[in-house]
């Protein structure tokens, strides 16, 4: 299974403070784990929402909102994408992830085709593949 695990914003990441040197060279042994053992397939660390925007839909209308936004807790600061084979895996390598301070880590699992039934078409799976196969050269 994918999961995608979402690293909270905190004030000091909306403030654009940057991680020290020796949380940084933690985080690098820590993903390096994660490669080598096959576990990331993608993770970056985000710019705060001062920096972002967000776009609303109603109907046909399409508002522009500029950060930075407010609830703090609700904002990201960094994602990875992890293969695993469960979310009780996920969570045991998240717990040696060298974070400290009251940092909020959430991880979500990512759909698979086949958690939408029915509704997934033979002609939808076949372009989902089709896109999958573009977009990361697997199928």
């Amino acid at each position: 299974m994918k999961v995608m695990v979402i690293v909270k914003a905190s004030a000091e990441s909306e403030a654009g403070v940057m991680p020290p040197t020796e949380l940084l060279t933690a985080m690098g042994r820590y993903n390096e784990d994660l490669v080598n053992a096959g576990i990331m397939l993608a993770g970056d660390g985000l710019h705060p929402s001062s920096r972002g925007a967000r776009v609303r839909f109603d109907g046909t209308e399409r508002r522009v909102i500029d950060g930075p936004f407010a609830e703090t807790k609700e904002l990201i600061a960094g994602f990875w994408l992890w293969q695993v084979r469960s979310l009780d895996e996920a969570i045991e390598w998240l717990k040696r992830a060298p974070f400290d301070g009251g940092v909020e880590v959430e991880l979500r699992p990512v759909f698979e085709m086949e958690d939408f039934g029915e509704a997934m078409t033979p002609e939808l799976r076949e372009q989902e593949t089709r896109l999958r196969e573009r977009t990361t050269g697997n199928p």
